[in-house]
């Protein structure tokens, strides 16, 4: 018999409704509607301590929009691979890239069963373009880049964009992040860019008792300062204007400026490997 508050996924991973999720939280602060109870209380306990984590959230979104945009615009790209990739929110990444590049490909990662039961939503593009998910740990960066579904959707021997968004920190130093990002820019042509963004106690100490929050469910969660973050970006050349806290990176002139960089706890770059 399965669990109480579990369910099981188009992949037949237990799909637990009754423990929170870091991709279903997140969905929360956006304002989304796949999340659960047990994800709700989480993310108020979360807010309690950081009261400026909806911001966040939405600074993190707005900064991969424009990144994205950047990518597909300036920097010429028109493949993608976003690892992390979270439960879908319009405008998801292909749309961004798709409505530049009608042409442009992209390849979701995530290994949370909600997102695999929402892939279709990122599978929609445009006639001219690709679109492809695959179910995979960033943990594992070998099994996503030996997966079938990104060998059929992208070409290796032209430039990509790979995406890390809000997705480091929740991977311990044990773990190895540094090696992580190494095996997966290693594996792509002189060309390619890393889109990183990685939540930061460095502007308002109250993060830390966010990223607490999460560790007391069960949720690794860690900050990393400035310096820890951009060596995550070793071996490759900053976009200008670099590292900076999401809502300072190439801002659209059409949005508010009066945020302050204590609601922003999360850093943005994008660099290019030579």
């Amino acid at each position: 018999m399965a669990d109480r508050g579990a369910d099981t996924g188009s992949a037949g991973r237990t799909l637990r409704t009754d423990l929170p999720h870091p991709a279903r939280m997140y969905d929360y602060y956006l304002g989304g509607k796949e999340n659960f109870p047990a994800d709700r209380e989480a993310a108020e306990l979360a807010i309690a301590a950081f009261p400026n984590a909806r911001v966040t959230a939405r600074e993190n979104r707005a900064f991969m929009t424009r990144a994205t945009r950047y990518l597909a615009t300036a920097a010429g790209i028109s493949q993608f691979l976003d690892v992390g990739t979270g439960i879908p929110t319009s405008p998801n990444l292909h749309e961004v890239a798709q409505s530049i590049v009608s042409e442009a490909r992209v390849v979701y990662a995530d290994n949370d069963p909600i997102v695999l039961t929402h892939a279709r939503a990122l599978l929609t593009g445009t006639p001219q373009g690709r679109t492809a998910y695959i179910d995979a740990d960033i943990r594992d960066p070998g099994a996503i880049l030996d997966s079938p579904e990104l060998r059929a959707t992208l070409d290796l021997s032209r430039p990509v964009a790979l995406s890390l968004v809000a997705i480091l920190h929740f991977v311990a130093d044990e773990e190895d992040p540094h090696a992580i990002v190494r095996r997966l820019v290693e594996a792509l042509p002189s060309g390619s860019y890393l889109v990183l963004t990685h939540g930061t106690g460095d502007v308002d100490p109250e993060a830390e008792e966010f990223a607490a929050a999460y560790r007391k469910r069960g949720l690794p969660f860690q900050l990393r300062t400035r310096t820890q973050v951009e060596r995550l970006f070793d071996g490759l050349e900053l976009v200008e204007p670099g590292l900076l806290l999401a809502h300072h990176w190439r801002p659209d002139d059409d949005r508010p400026t009066c945020l302050r960089d204590a609601q922003v706890g999360i850093y943005g770059g994008v660099a290019r490997k030579s």
